[in-house]
Order: structure tokens, then C-alpha cells, then sequence
């Protein structure tokens, strides 16, 4: 049967067309992101690798690379009000777009039990985009590169174990900017490791 003269097969927009041409260029053209995991509530190193874990299970999503985990004390509040927090970066590479990575990384965080009751308040789970490949947006919902990276020891001591030469969009190399804002505080738990997903 001639498929011209069948009234159930209707063309496809050209829009769904060129959509679906794009979806797979992104697909065979992973971009790296950076994320950043912390932790000061439970067991920390149990919460940090299971949120590796769940990186890793989400469709469009490979964890390439993850760093020591290195124990700091929490931001912003007064000192020993709250346990110390364990920090964690993690390399990734994705075909996500960075709204759906920004939505999964929500997710992981409400399935660890993260409460967002106060500003600085203690959390099971942090998941933070730190990066995007070369993205730089001031979108409010998700502001990349994330706009206190560069502030933060504790982002950016394992940042740049995991990954020596790497660069902060608009910044500069991560290596510099931890030397100016210096390592005090941020201790490298040698004794602790998170395992890259098999």
C-alpha cells in the first residue's frame, strides 16, 4: 500500500524534525559538568557515595572522575554549632541540559532527605553545579558557573585534585584561585574514600 494515500500517516513538522536532530547531536556530544556533593548530617561518607551512585544511574549521565573527600567546617555560621561538613567534586559527562541536570540533582537531594529550612542550615546532602562546560548564565534558578565557587576552599581544594588543569569560567584556573583564597580549615581526610560507580 502507497503511504501518500493513506490518510492516517500525517508528515512530521519540520520543527519535531529539526528538534530531534539537535537531541542527537547533543547525544553524541556530551558536555562535561562539575558537581559539587557535601554532607555534615548522618553518615556522611555513606550519604556522599550514594549520591555518586545516583549520578551515575541517571540516563545521559557518566561520573568520569571524583575527588578525595576533604572535612571542613560549615559556612556562614558560628563555630561548633553544627558537625563539620565532608565536601566532594565530582567530574561528570552529560547530554542532560543543565535545567535537567540542575532538576536531578534536586532530586537526589530530596531522596537523601535534604530540608531547606534555613539559609546555612545543616543538610544530609548538597548537590551544586559548580560548572558547565564553558556556560555562563545569570540565570537565576541556576547561575553557572556557580557564583561562589571561587570563594570556596572547600569547593575548590578537591576541585582541583580531581582535576589539576581545570578552569572556573570567568575566573581563572582553579589552582590560582585557591591559592588566593588559601586552604585554612579545609583538612584532606586521607583515611576516607568515595568509589568511582563500577
Amino acid at each position: 500500500m502507497n503511504a501518500q494515500s493513506d490518510p492516517t500517516v500525517q508528515p512530521v513538522p519540520a520543527s519535531v524534525v529539526a528538534q530531534v536532530d539537535a537531541a542527537d547531536v547533543t547525544l553524541s556530544n556530551p558536555r562535561r559538568a562539575v558537581i559539587a556533593l557535601g554532607s555534615n548530617l548522618g553518615n556522611r561518607l555513606e550519604t556522599l557515595q550514594g549520591a555518586v551512585d545516583a549520578l551515575e544511574d541517571t540516563p545521559g549521565l557518566r561520573v568520569k572522575a571524583v575527588s578525595p573527600v576533604y572535612e571542613t567546617e560549615p559556612w556562614g555560621v558560628e563555630p561548633g554549632s553544627q558537625p563539620s561538613y565532608f565536601n566532594a567534586v565530582v567530574l561528570v559527562k552529560t547530554t542532560l541540559p543543565p535545567s535537567s541536570l540542575l532538576e536531578r540533582g534536586q532530586a537526589i537531594e530530596e531522596a537523601f532527605d535534604r530540608v531547606r529550612d534555613e539559609r546555612w542550615g545543616p543538610r544530609t546532602i548538597d548537590v551544586d553545579i559548580l560548572a558547565y562546560a564553558d556556560v555562563v548564565s545569570d540565570d537565576p534558578l541556576l547561575t553557572l558557573p556557580h557564583p561562589r565557587a571561587h570563594q570556596r576552599a572547600f569547593v575548590l581544594a578537591p576541585w582541583r585534585d580531581v582535576d589539576p588543569e581545570a578552569q572556573l569560567p570567568g575566573h581563572g584556573a582553579v589552582l590560582e584561585l585557591l591559592a588566593g583564597v588559601g586552604e585554612d580549615g579545609v583538612q584532606h581526610r586521607v583515611d576516607l574514600e568515595l568509589r568511582l560507580p563500577e
